[in-house]
């Protein structure tokens, strides 16, 4: 099912307002206060502000469906738009992988990376967080963590910007690009298996059965874009809140061991993700508000996580804010499965400049540009001296 027979799964462009930009706590707080639960007249949809109600569409996969996408999509069977039981299934396969103590394991790997990222620039008394780090990091922990040779990363970068920047687009170059590069790869590792996580999803059954060829390319697609992107920005964010926030900068500094309370923190303060995008497969009612069956609801995450009735004062950057019932990473079904890679590297990413750049600050005279995407919340440079 669609929204209105239209073949969309991403919100258009018209809820990206100005506001979201320049001003979004002030922005989301109004919305909570005067329409918690408001209809989009231009598209047709529903836009969700509070925390439990947020929570609410998140959790309740009966009522607000990830499954959507119009059938020809590659991504319709990927993880993040598959409902019980087919995302279950699917997820139990794969879910080992990401565990906490799985993820653990690349705990050297991923400090390698970094030392090796930092040291090109150490010299240099100054950097580009996002280009220099947060975007090389991510992207090459899951390239390795697929199998794919060190000569392609650049390319899971661009795919992974384009395919974010025109979400919504299925038959962008990106998708297709993306899709004709699985699918030589998934290939050979038929005929050579090696040991990396597309070899694995090849030999994985479900039900005795293997894997459709539909289904590896969507997790193959999905973690590249969501594996690396969202880390990005969850990395260059916590370079930015801390910057901004120079007195929790002087607490890590003296107190390290807060710095994986500071990084929940970040993801609440700061969320990289804004929002997400459900369809409504049956009447229901939000606060009051009548949604139909084959409406789409937009659950803002970024606003939940600031709303005063589950934090409070929501507002204030605290890196000892406890507990961390944010909702960054999603709730229920669909919270995110590298969670725990995310957090891991983002931590390793900290402790790293902390020790490197005890005097880092960011260039004020270079303006932030945001990231052009609705969805994700980030910028596109962060330049810092040391």
């Amino acid at each position: 099912m669609s929204a209105k027979g239209k073949n969309i799964y991403i919100p258009g462009k018209t809820l990206l307002r100005d506001e979201v930009l320049t001003q979004p706590i002030a922005w989301y707080r109004t919305m909570r206060t005067t329409h918690p639960v408001y209809y989009h007249p231009e598209e047709d949809l529903w836009e969700v502000f509070t925390y439990s109600e947020v929570q609410r569409v998140l959790t309740d996969y009966k009522t607000f469906s990830s499954a959507f996408i119009p059938a020809n999509a590659m991504l319709r069977l990927s993880l993040i738009h598959l409902d019980p039981p087919d995302h279950r299934q699917l997820r139990n396969l794969v879910a080992h992988t990401f565990t906490q103590r799985s993820v653990a394991r690349l705990a050297p790997r991923i400090a390698t990376i970094v030392h090796e990222l930092l040291g090109k620039v150490a010299c240099k008394g100054g950097m580009d967080v996002v280009n220099d780090l947060a975007y090389p990091l991510p992207v090459r922990v899951i390239a390795e963590m697929l199998g794919v040779p060190p000569e392609d990363h650049a390319r899971f970068k661009c795919w992974s910007d384009e395919v974010i920047e025109g979400a919504g687009d299925i038959n962008a170059k990106p998708h297709l690009a993306m899709e004709q590069y699985f699918c030589e790869m998934l290939e050979r590792r038929k005929r050579e298996p090696c040991n990396d996580l597309i070899s694995e999803l090849l030999a994985a059954r479900i039900g005795g059965e293997q894997l459709t060829k539909e289904q590896l390319l969507g997790f193959c697609m999905v973690l590249l874009v969501a594996g690396n992107v969202t880390t990005t920005h969850l990395i260059s964010n916590a370079i930015l809140c801390l910057d901004e926030h120079p007195e929790a900068l002087q607490q890590l500094r003296r107190n390290p061991s807060l710095i994986p309370d500071a990084i929940e923190e970040v993801m609440r303060y700061r969320s990289s993700v804004r929002l997400m995008t459900r369809l409504a497969i049956s009447d229901t009612v939000l606060l009051g508000r009548e949604i139909k069956a084959g409406q789409m609801v937009i659950p803002w995450i970024a606003s939940a996580n600031l709303d005063e009735q589950q934090f409070p004062h929501a507002d204030v950057f605290d890196i000892t804010r406890s507990p961390h019932n944010h909702l960054a990473f999603g709730y229920g079904i669909h919270f995110c499965l590298g969670a725990p890679l995310a957090r891991l590297e983002t931590r390793i990413a900290l402790e790293a400049m902390l020790t490197h750049f005890p005097t880092m600050r960011r260039v004020r005279d270079i303006p932030l540009e945001p990231f052009p995407s609705l969805i994700l919340n980030g910028v596109k440079r962060l330049q810092i001296t040391f």
